[in-house]
């Protein structure tokens, strides 16, 4: 089962079949499928909209188009004034999203209202923000801002008091740890990235280091970066044992996140100009795992722990600016500066029985 699913991802094409309706007059930044039942995808654009998809095939018909259910376009009036930067649904349950943007501020939504249920202010733009996937204990937003302060909305209690100091610059990448509720990891335009457990008084538990502690610290170079270059791109493996980043220096790194230990494995050149945050994906369920990066106009497929490109997607007429990874059928969303989202689905492709393709070769 797992070969065949490897085997799926490896196909991946463009779907002929499937079309996003297209709403979004601007480039598309963000995109969240709802973890309940992977139906309903978030989009959020660089003029403040966002729209809600259905992505089920509600015709049966072969060929079909996810249609917008809604949107909070430019004549809502709680619309944002400036580009949207993050969406992301409430884990639990899909009465609630989240969106951030360059208008410094982060808005809960209600679904089923279309109205903020609260509005969380900061005094600089808002590049990206996340909510634990797994926690119970806490409801803690984790959102980087222009400050080099890592700030903790708490959405009980609607305080955004709690803060994480030891960045330089700008919080351009956050991500809660999927196998620890209170672990977070945090990438900045210092080259840093920084592991936190928000319980503790100091927080940072650590700082990752490129060279794994090999570099002299005499060394001109400042101690425990982990790019030379702004890190403007995180994301945990599902199963939380391994932290990918990617940065400015053109590089992506894969972390060990419970040692901290930089993994050495080596992707090649992954090519990243971006002045803000970069949306990336892993995929779910399947053996090997494979990671989607935006690459300029395409989606570079890599494996994870090889650090093989497997594949380039072609297709949008523009720069990518986010992928999403769909796991129930193991299908890729991305959405790009030309105003699309497109629909990459794996090619159907006859799995062929391991035992006869080995006879067949000798």
């Amino acid at each position: 089962m797992m070969k065949l699913q490897s085997s799926r991802v490896l196909s991946l094409e463009l779907n002929k079949d499937r079309d996003v309706e297209r709403i979004h007059g601007s480039g598309i930044n963000t995109l969240d499928i709802e973890p309940v039942e992977g139906r309903y995808m978030l989009s959020g654009g660089s003029d403040g909209v966002i729209v809600l998809y259905d992505l089920e095939n509600l015709s049966r018909k072969p060929s079909y188009t996810c249609k917008a259910l809604f949107s909070v376009g430019r004549s809502h009036p709680d619309v944002h004034k400036f580009s949207v930067e993050t969406v992301q649904w409430y884990p639990h349950d899909t009465g609630m999203f989240t969106s951030s943007s360059f208008d410094k501020t982060l808005k809960i939504w209600d679904t089923n209202t279309l109205q903020p249920a609260d509005i969380f202010h900061f005094e600089g733009t808002v590049y990206s923000h996340h909510m634990s996937p797994i926690a119970t204990k806490h409801c803690l937003i984790a959102v980087g801002t222009k400050s080099p302060k890592v700030q903790l909305c708490d959405l009980k209690s609607g305080s955004s008091s709690h803060i994480l100091q030891g960045h330089r610059q700008e919080v351009l990448a956050v991500s809660w740890s999927p196998r620890h509720e209170y672990v977070l990891a945090t990438g900045s335009a210092d080259g840093r990235v920084k592991l936190w457990d928000v319980r503790r008084a100091s927080g940072c538990l650590s700082t990752l280091d490129q060279y794994n502690g090999e570099k002299s610290k005499s060394s001109s170079e400042a101690a425990n970066t982990a790019h030379n270059g702004r890190v403007n791109g995180l994301c945990y493996t599902n199963d939380g044992l391994h932290l990918l980043t990617v940065g400015t220096d053109d590089r992506m790194r894969l972390w060990n996140s419970s040692t901290g230990e930089n993994t050495l494995v080596n992707y090649g050149k992954v090519c990243n100009e971006s002045r803000k945050g970069l949306k990336f994906a892993i995929s779910c369920g399947c053996n090997p795992e494979f990671t989607f990066v935006p690459y300029g106009s395409t989606i570079a497929v890599y494996t994870v722990f090889t650090g093989e490109l497997i594949t380039m997607l072609r297709g949008h007429y523009s720069t990518v600016n986010c992928c999403v990874f769909q796991p129930h059928f193991q299908e890729l969303y991305s959405g790009s500066k030309d105003c699309n989202i497109l629909a990459w689905i794996p090619a159907p492709r006859e799995p062929v029985p391991d035992d006869t393709s080995e006879k067949a070769a000798s």
